[in-house]
């Protein structure tokens, strides 16, 4: 699951099931049955392969890499599975690692007097520029609300604003998370528009130099230290014909407190520059004349990494595709923690590794063999920032416009069968009617994203999908056990949040009941065994942010 941003853990609302739509697929008796290959010994077979210690914690650029895409790959055609239309089971992901080091400060003048913002303390910053130095001088400070411009929501933070050559401050998330006003975005549910990623391609459209966004832990879901280490580590990016040049010279975070003594030193008040920036009319304003100084020295190093694929192909219609997704890729060997380096990711994103290769092996099991291809597809750069499902969407293998549906899976839970079926999104398309259909055979109910202010439809591969237009269901269980309850499940969440999530304690656990994650697996089984029969496109529904990407890939207006 990609960093900056704990998993959707700690919040643990009463949200009631969400209500059967009229357009559910139906069910049989027939379908009913469970796959055969899809079972807890199938999941824990796989699952111990591909986090051993052996994976090196399959970090991109590494060993680890080369020998769990190479199991992957070995894995897919041991099951008979198809290579991709290259002849090949890998995709190579040209990427490039840049590890930047800022100046010690920040320094900002302006008005008579200067501040020196320490790094790590106040601030973090970081480039996507591939130079071996980067810097803003004397770049004039801009306070810009959100950095948000959103037609659909009659909002533009820019307007009016020439930012050419600053440095642009904003706040995290987005209008709606505030609170003050639900009609306002999405209301609590955080909207693309909330995302740093958003953020830092806005300001980098409008020309800035720079872009600083400031954290706050209630609306950002996680604290500083999160921030932290993920700016400190080497960044993989992908690599682009112009070598990052249309991107800011400085994205970065500031702390609450950093910032509040900014806006002072500018004559201003945080607290009524947060309240104007959470009302509609808002304009950006000029932070007193105060201008900001900083640099960073980076290393570059050129790389290719690869996704790994392999497919079904179809028996009436192989020119239609249905993609099953989980990532590869995790941490590698780092920081010892507790005298273990090894960041293993048995969880994140192991769980979703072991479904993948126990799905496909119940589809060449079945009897009754697909109408449409399946895709089975393992990413990397999850970790980075989706970039192997992104760099899959900008060069398909197979064409977008003929891709039914992008299945993924990201953190399941090990903690035995779940009651609920929980829909990252919720309310985003029709594949949530085929997920309820398949939670009925197993007497699951469907529950909303439980955190929707966290931004989790952002943080996994099936955002890649949906952002081209690629109707994408991410949906697991993990908010009620049959066993345990809502309570029990809470604190196993809680303790993997907590001790193990992007640790090395992210390991295989013997005492772990995996009949969970087969179920879930089995309930992806279902749907896609659906979809492969349908000749119909299951659709975005009416104000998804989607429609229109799927609605020009398809010669739609």
């Amino acid at each position: 699951m990609l960093g900056l941003g704990l998993s959707g853990c700690q919040s643990q609302s009463d949200n009631t099931a969400a209500s059967t739509s009229d357009n559910t697929p139906e069910t049989t008796a027939a379908s009913s049955a469970a796959a055969p290959a899809i079972t807890a010994a199938s999941i824990s077979k796989y699952l111990q392969a591909i986090s051993s210690d052996e994976m090196l914690g399959r970090k991109p650029f590494t060993v680890g890499e080369e020998r769990s895409t190479k199991y992957l790959a070995d894995e897919f055609k041991r099951l008979g599975l198809k290579s991709g239309p290259d002849g090949s089971y890998f995709q190579p992901v040209p990427l490039v690692e840049i590890t930047g080091t800022p100046s010690p400060t920040l320094q900002i003048k302006g008005k008579g007097q200067m501040l020196s913002f320490q790094y790590k303390t106040d601030f973090v910053a970081f480039t996507q520029r591939e130079q071996p130095q980067v810097a803003v001088t004397n770049s004039e400070l801009v306070f810009a609300g959100y950095g948000v411009v959103a037609p659909e929501y009659g909002w533009d933070d820019y307007a009016g604003l020439d930012v050419k050559g600053k440095t642009v401050v904003v706040l995290v998330n987005d209008p709606g998370n505030a609170g003050n006003d639900t009609t306002l975005f999405n209301g609590k549910a955080m909207t693309y528009y909330g995302r740093w990623t958003y953020k830092y391609e806005e300001a980098a459209r409008h020309g800035a130099a720079g872009l600083l966004i400031v954290h706050d832990t209630k609306p950002a879901a996680y604290p500083w230290s999160v921030v932290l280490s993920g700016a400190v580590s080497p960044k993989l990016r992908a690599q682009t014909a112009n070598k990052g040049a249309d991107k800011c010279a400085l994205e970065g975070w500031l702390t609450l407190d950093a910032a509040k003594k900014l806006f002072q030193a500018a004559g201003q008040n945080y607290d009524q520059l947060y309240a104007a920036a959470n009302t509609k009319g808002f304009r950006a304003r000029s932070l007193g004349g105060l201008t900001l100084t900083g640099s960073i020295q980076n290393k570059l190093r050129r790389q290719t990494s690869r996704n790994v694929l392999a497919v079904l192909p179809g028996t009436t219609r192989p020119e239609e595709y249905i993609i099953y997704s989980a990532h590869w890729d995790h941490f590698g060997v780092g920081k010892a923690i507790a005298g273990d380096s090894i960041y293993n990711g048995a969880v994140d994103d192991g769980t979703g590794l072991a479904a993948l290769l126990s799905i496909a092996e119940a589809f060449q099991q079945a009897k009754e063999k697909p109408q449409r291809s399946i895709v089975f597809l393992a990413v990397t750069g999850e970790e980075q920032g989706l970039l192997g499902s992104a760099y899959y969407v900008q060069h398909p293998p197979f064409p977008l416009n003929k891709t039914v549906a992008d299945l993924n899976m990201d953190m399941l839970w090990p903690y035995g069968q779940m009651k609920d079926l929980t829909v990252i999104g919720y309310g985003q398309s029709e594949l949530e009617d085929y997920a309820r259909a398949a939670a009925k055979e197993q007497d699951r109910y469907v529950l909303p994203d439980q955190t929707p202010e966290t931004g989790m439809f952002y943080r996994s591969d099936h955002f890649s999908f949906a952002h081209v237009g690629v109707p994408s269901l991410y949906a697991s269980g993990g908010f009620e056990s049959r066993t345990g309850g809502k309570e029990a499940i809470a604190k196993q969440r809680q303790n993997y949040t907590t001790n193990m999530y992007h640790k090395p304690a992210d390991q295989f656990d013997p005492s772990w009941d995996l009949s969970g994650i087969a179920q879930d697996a089995q309930l992806y089984f279902r749907v896609g065994q659906r979809l492969a029969s349908e000749t119909t496109f299951p659709q975005w529904r009416a104000g998804s942010e989607f429609k229109g990407a799927r609605a020009k890939s398809m010669g739609r207006k």
